[in-house]
């Protein structure tokens, strides 16, 4: 599971999960603004671990600025899993599902956003907004414009920054719900990934057989083919309609929709009343 509107939507479903799970908590203040906003953050943060890989085609999405920081984490990610690697670990490059495919990374991410929208008070959200866009975008139309793309997801990354920027408003207060929305981009992908053939070694650095880059993944009879049928034909429409819904019921969780007088969720919202917006 590892084409890039999987991902993007698999990011979807996993912020619109964690606001429905944990919104009655007041988690990072979910109001419908951060909704929509994490959304769009988590989306892009599907598709943010591919960074590590040169040839992806998510390192296209800003062009050459993109291009040079894959690079560059290529290498940085690569020079880690030289380092850190135990005899039992295989002799692979690293570069590519190395260090931006692990939880330690998406907690970094996580926190680095947060820390970012706090300490700007909030002015840094439009460029983090414009990035995650471009990702999102990127995933979501891998196939678009292939000699002119960059400039095309720029131009649509632009659009939608300015028309969430303008509508949001998010403060900082809303800084760790847009936090944890990139973790939760992160996880979805590495869980994309570890269904796949190769596994995603999103424990490290947890010694697990005595490797630190273990591979998590399910027995081979459960792993997919990248870009396959099973991914095409049943995972990505699974995940785009898990996603709507999960969407749908966040929004509502968060009093975006009073009006919508059904639960779209089992059990309802009877015993926990949804978070007031503002």
């Amino acid at each position: 599971m590892s084409t890039g509107p999987t991902h993007a939507i698999s990011g979807t479903a996993a912020w619109g999960a964690v606001v429905v799970g944990f919104g009655a908590y007041d988690l990072g203040h979910f109001t419908p603004q951060t909704v929509v906003v994490g959304a769009i953050m988590a989306s892009g943060a599907a598709l943010l671990p591919d960074l590590d890989h040169p040839g992806s085609t998510v390192s296209r999405t800003f062009g050459p600025i993109s291009k040079a920081a894959s690079k560059a984490i290529n290498t940085v990610s690569h020079a880690v899993y030289r380092g850190t690697r135990t005899k039992k670990d295989s002799n692979r490059d690293g570069g590519h599902r190395g260090l931006t495919h692990t939880v330690v990374f998406a907690l970094l991410a996580g926190i680095g956003t947060t820390a970012v929208v706090q300490a700007t008070n909030r002015w840094a959200l439009p460029i983090l907004l414009f990035f995650f866009c471009g990702l999102a975008v990127r995933g979501l139309m891998h196939k678009w414009c292939p000699k002119r793309d960059a400039w095309a997801i720029s131009g649509s990354s632009a659009l939608l920054t300015i028309l969430c920027w303008s509508w949001a408003q998010t403060g900082p207060e809303q800084a760790p719900a847009l936090g944890i929305a990139v973790i939760a981009g992160c996880v979805a992908h590495y869980i994309g990934d570890a269904i796949t053939e190769q596994g995603c070694p999103m424990l490290w650095p947890v010694p697990i057989m005595g490797r630190l880059w273990f591979p998590v993944a399910p027995p081979k009879i459960l792993r997919m083919k990248t870009g396959g049928k099973v991914e095409l034909s049943l995972i990505l429409p699974v995940l785009t309609l898990a996603a709507v819904w999960l969407s749908a019921a966040a929004l509502q969780r968060a009093g975006a929709v009073p009006w919508l007088e059904w639960d779209l969720l089992p059990g309802g919202w009877s015993s926990v009343p949804p978070v007031a917006a503002g």
